[in-house]
């Protein structure tokens, strides 16, 4: 199973509550952390943070996030099912994000600096997690894959948002006008 890319319309679809946590349920969730790091062995400069179910092309309502989202050696994620977002607040930071199914893309995107979140652990239990910062803005990413939204549609109309990755690893800004003529399938049916 591969990472889905845009414009893959798979990416632009509300996924599905999970209603039982299965042996299927399970399999996902270990196929998302296997193709999580094996992207991440072919990216050197760059952290697969977290990921959702449907950038394998499955609609489900399932995330995986990293433990550690500072250390690359540390391989164990958590699963989240059937994320919500019940607050958001704070101020609205503009920080760069990337995205394992918009390739070589990343944007300057404007987030709350705060989350609480409810969701479902693989075993079952119901967890609420009250966060801030980088793993806020981890989760609103990943919930925005399981209603069909990327982080570029937070910044389409922003011709200074948008950057690209160059070999060293540093993050140069995009020709804006370019980019959009070149990739205007990314928005879907637009």
């Amino acid at each position: 199973m591969e990472i889905i890319t845009t414009p893959d319309e798979r990416l632009r679809k509300k996924s599905t509550k999970v209603s039982v946590i299965d042996d299927e349920v399970k399999e996902i969730i270990d196929r998302m952390v296997e193709n999580s790091l094996e992207w991440e062995k072919k990216h050197p400069h760059e952290l697969s943070a977290a990921m959702a179910a449907p950038q394998l092309g499955i609609n489900r309502r399932i995330i995986i996030v990293r433990d550690d989202l500072e250390d690359k050696n540390n391989n164990h994620f958590t699963a989240l099912i059937n994320p919500e977002v019940i607050k958001t607040e704070g101020k609205t930071i503009k920080d760069y994000e990337g995205c394992l199914s918009v390739p070589d893309i990343y944007g300057l995107v404007p987030r709350p600096e705060k989350a609480k979140v409810k969701a479902i652990l693989e075993d079952g239990r119901e967890v609420r997690i009250k966060t801030s910062d980088f793993l806020a803005r981890t989760l609103l990413h990943e919930i925005d894959h399981l209603n069909g939204i990327l982080f570029i549609d937070h910044i389409k109309d922003d011709p200074e948002a948008f950057y690209k990755m160059n070999d060293k690893g540093d993050l140069d800004p995009l020709d804006y006008d370019k980019f959009v003529k070149n990739n205007q399938e990314l928005w879907g049916d637009e």
